[in-house]
């Protein structure tokens, strides 16, 4: 893994989320990985403790990629091979419950995958089988650590536990019907960014949080208005203010955790026996390929 960089934690950015204004740019670097570039180019940024940081704009800056044509694996690979053990992912979602009003956040702990098949989620196949755990996708101790500094929102905003996400493709929003059968499937937000993304996180063995920023109740909600793309800027702009500050009151403490190794649960090693595939059928181009992101591995 690459250490050049000292960076520990990468922040994503979802809708709404593009920059870091608030800290000091160091460099922008752009790893091409076995799965070709990132989104954009990884912004490395230092906190004013001088902690290193590394930021990606998920939709590239400008928001030119579709949540389906993000690249999920290239972007967590040229994560990885950073150094970063810890991801915070921001995400703009509709929320499905009366209890999560627009500007809320939301830290998930369960997940529905409503994606069509279209998006690459996994490193594996081609010639080396390997399987990952991902009874619970998210990262609790990254969750505690976020729900810590929900004082320090402004806007009346409360940050929610414990909820489920159901992550669709999009890029159209939902019909009324997919609402309310999301409802009663018992999600709580929807989004179109978390899946492939979090179980490539977890194939990598990196701590994966999502901090879901809602900006709509999506369309179940009969007395407001149908989701349009003009309520869900207008909030995304509190939305970014928040997500700003959180992010300065979360991140040392966090970068602390991971450097003191007392971030729970750990997730490094997970992955080391979970391959599947006799040494003599793997493929070695697969091989050399999942080397970039763990090493020696297989």
């Amino acid at each position: 893994m690459s250490t050049t960089h000292d960076v520990k934690i990468a922040v994503i950015g979802g809708s709404g989320l593009y920059n870091l204004d608030n800290l000091e740019i160091v460099e922008e670097v752009n790893p091409e990985t076995p799965w070709g570039f990132p989104s954009d180019k990884i912004i490395i940024a230092k906190l004013p403790s001088g902690t290193k940081i590394a930021f990606l704009a998920r939709h590239g800056r400008g928001h030119y990629l579709t949540p389906t044509e993000v690249p999920q694996r290239a972007n967590m690979a040229a994560l990885k091979h950073l150094g970063v053990e810890a991801i915070l992912a921001f995400s703009a979602v509709g929320s499905l419950r009366e209890e999560i009003p627009p500007c809320d956040f939301v830290l998930p702990d369960q997940l529905i995958d409503r994606t069509r098949g279209l998006r690459p989620s996994t490193y594996f196949g081609d010639g080396v089988v390997a399987h990952a755990m991902f009874a619970d996708p998210f990262h609790e101790g990254i969750a505690d650590l976020v729900h810590k500094q929900s004082h320090v929102l402004e806007f009346g905003a409360k940050i929610h536990r414990n909820k489920t996400a159901v992550c669709m493709e999009g890029p159209a929003f939902s019909t009324r019907a997919e609402s309310h059968m999301y409802r009663s499937w018992g999600g709580d937000i929807i989004n179109m960014s978390a899946l492939p993304e979090a179980k490539l996180a977890r194939e990598c063995e990196m701590a994966y949080q999502m901090v879901c920023m809602a900006t709509d109740y999506d369309c179940w909600r009969v007395e407001e208005e149908a989701v349009n793309v003009e309520t869900v800027m207008q909030n995304m702009v509190n939305n970014s203010t928040n997500a700003k500050t959180l992010l300065m009151a979360v991140l040392p403490e966090l970068d602390n955790s991971v450097r003191s190794n007392t971030l729970k649960p750990d997730l490094k090693g997970s992955m080391k026996f979970s391959g599947m595939t006799a040494q003599e059928k793997k493929n070695p181009e697969t091989v050399k390929k999942l080397d970039y992101i763990l090493p020696g591995y297989f």
